[in-house]
């Protein structure tokens, strides 16, 4: 047997958002879909029937309909808000990441590197895992002076003049493009 016919009762109020909303300009297709949706039932319109004009399920827009007779207008035309990504670090990974950066780095490295942040960390233990965008975004809420500087180092290295003994050659983790000469272009020469 079908569900009984889902008639909702709405207010000149409620009316007169729902009219507003689908009149403005852009809205999120979800909300306009809602807002058709309860016209509809409002006028009498059964759950199969509207879902042929608007691409929504008859279960979907019953639990519509039930949604503002439970909660109001606004529920049933938005999400409740969602808590989003669990964070990748907890306060103190972060903490025990910002101290091994602050002091000084491995064996045969001259500075860090989001790289090697990343890959001290997990062999520390001091994280089970954590990939290198997320060290980024830490190294970047952080007032790391030490990171900084080394990051001045590397550029003035590029700001040098050319010396043919001592070619600059770049290898980064990130390709940039620089929109601006530093020095003037000369034509390459065998």
């Amino acid at each position: 047997m079908p569900p009984a016919p889902l008639q909702i009762q709405l207010s000149s109020e409620d009316h007169e958002q729902l009219r507003t909303l689908l009149s403005r300009g852009v809205q999120p297709v979800r909300s306009i879909f809602r807002a058709l949706v309860l016209v509809q039932l409002a006028q009498g319109v059964s759950a199969p029937q509207i879902a042929r004009f608007v691409p929504v399920t008859p279960q979907a827009i019953r639990q519509i309909g039930h949604r503002f007779e439970q909660l109001g207008l606004d529920r049933a035309l938005y999400d409740k808000q969602r808590p989003g990504a669990v964070p990748v670090l907890d306060d103190a990974q972060k903490q025990r990441i910002i101290a091994m950066v602050c002091s000084n780095p491995p064996a045969g490295r001259s500075r860090w590197t989001v790289r090697l942040i990343a890959e001290e960390a997990v062999k520390k233990r001091l994280v089970p895992r954590v990939g290198r965008e997320a060290i980024r975004v830490l190294l970047r809420h952080h007032d790391l002076e030490r990171y900084i500087a080394n990051m001045d180092d590397v550029l003035a290295i590029y700001e040098k003049p050319y010396d043919p003994q001592e070619p600059v050659v770049c290898r980064d983790e990130k390709p940039i493009t620089l929109h601006a000469d530093v020095r003037p272009a000369t034509a390459a020469e065998p």
